[in-house]
């Protein structure tokens, strides 16, 4: 399946593609398109759209102060164990403009060795994300000292 979403990838439009490559569809092709022409890439390619809060009719999109990240989790129904905690890490990340350079730096270090995006979010960060999954997974001690 083609998934769609808005160029210049930042936390969330680097952890949804892990999320859907990890636990929605592993196959996922990753599209990353100019905002305004969202919906008519998302019609041409037969993709699904997400992480577009400008574009109300993207389903898949941030809902009242929780991000696309956690709208994925929800319409999916996800509940693999952790996913509600690291999605609280994302959210805080990505939410109202509060970034954390930790979280992005190593995607963006990543778009001086790449032209692109979809490489840039999925095939370097992939493996980032899924070791600091499997790290989260097994011990979650480290997250009382951030809540």
């Amino acid at each position: 399946m083609k998934w769609v979403t808005r160029k210049n990838i930042k936390v969330d439009r680097v952890a949804c593609p892990w999320l859907i490559r990890r636990f929605v569809d592993p196959e996922a092709e990753f599209l990353f398109v100019d905002e305004g022409q969202l919906l008519n890439a998302a019609q041409a390619e037969k993709a699904i759209p997400f992480d577009a809060p400008k574009i109300p009719e993207v389903k898949l999109n941030h809902r009242g102060n929780q991000c696309s990240f956690e709208a994925i989790i929800s319409d999916y129904n996800l509940t693999a164990p952790g996913l509600a905690r690291l999605a609280l890490i994302v959210r805080a990340a990505d939410i109202n403009g509060q970034e954390s350079r930790r979280l992005t730096r190593r995607p963006m270090t990543y778009s001086r060795r790449s032209n692109s995006e979809a490489e840039r979010a999925t095939q370097f960060t992939i493996p980032h994300r899924n070791a600091f999954w499997s790290r989260f997974t097994r011990s979650t001690s480290w997250l009382r000292s951030i809540r």
